[in-house]
C-alpha cells in the first residue's frame, strides 16, 4: 500500500500535518512560523505606522468644535451667580471655581497633549500613548462642559 501524496510534493520524513515543510519542501509562498504559514508579515514595534495621524486629527477637530464650547460656556456660568449676588451658596462657588481652574489649566495641559500627540515618533511602538495623548487633548473640554451643564442652582 502506498501513503498518499498531499499536494504535488512527495512528503519527506515524518509527516507532522498539512502545513509542516517537510510536506512541501519547495512550497513558495508566506513565511513558516512554526504553527504553520501565515498570511501576511506581523509588523514589529519599530515599523512604520500609517494610522499615526489619525487619533491626533480626530482630537485636533474635536478640539477645534469643543474648546470653544467651554469657554463660551464657562463664561456664561458666571451669570448662574448674578443673582445671588454675594450670598452663594458655597456648592455653586466652589462648581465655579473647579469650572475656571479646569479651563485655565485643562488649556495648557490640552495644548501639551496635543503637541504630544503630533510630535512623537511614526512608529507602532507609540500606537497607544499617542492614542493617550489625543483622549487627554479632549478630556478637559468635555469635562468643563459636563460641569457647566451640571451646575447647581443659586
Amino acid at each position: 500500500m502506498t501513503t498518499p501524496q498531499h499536494g504535488p510534493y512527495p512528503p519527506q520524513g515524518p509527516q507532522h500535518g498539512p502545513y509542516s515543510p517537510q510536506n512541501h519542501p519547495n512550497h513558495p509562498g508566506p513565511p513558516y512560523n512554526g504553527y504553520g504559514y501565515v498570511p501576511y508579515r506581523v509588523p514589529g514595534p519599530d515599523d512604520f505606522d500609517h494610522r499615526t495621524s489619525t487619533a491626533p486629527l480626530v482630537a485636533t477637530v474635536l478640539l477645534t468644535v469643543l474648546g470653544p464650547a467651554a469657554l463660551f460656556l464657562g463664561g456664561l456660568s458666571v451669570m448662574a451667580t448674578d443673582s445671588c449676588g454675594s450670598d452663594c451658596p458655597t456648592a455653586l462657588t466652589t462648581w465655579l471655581y473647579l469650572i475656571y481652574g479646569t479651563i485655565v489649566f485643562g488649556g495648557v495641559l490640552s495644548l501639551a497633549a496635543l503637541v504630544t500627540a503630533w510630535s512623537l515618533p511614526r512608529k507602532i511602538r507609540y500606537w497607544n500613548l499617542r492614542r493617550w495623548a489625543a483622549l487627554v487633548t479632549v478630556a478637559p473640554s468635555v469635562l468643563v462642559i459636563v460641569l457647566v451643564c451640571t451646575i447647581p442652582s443659586p
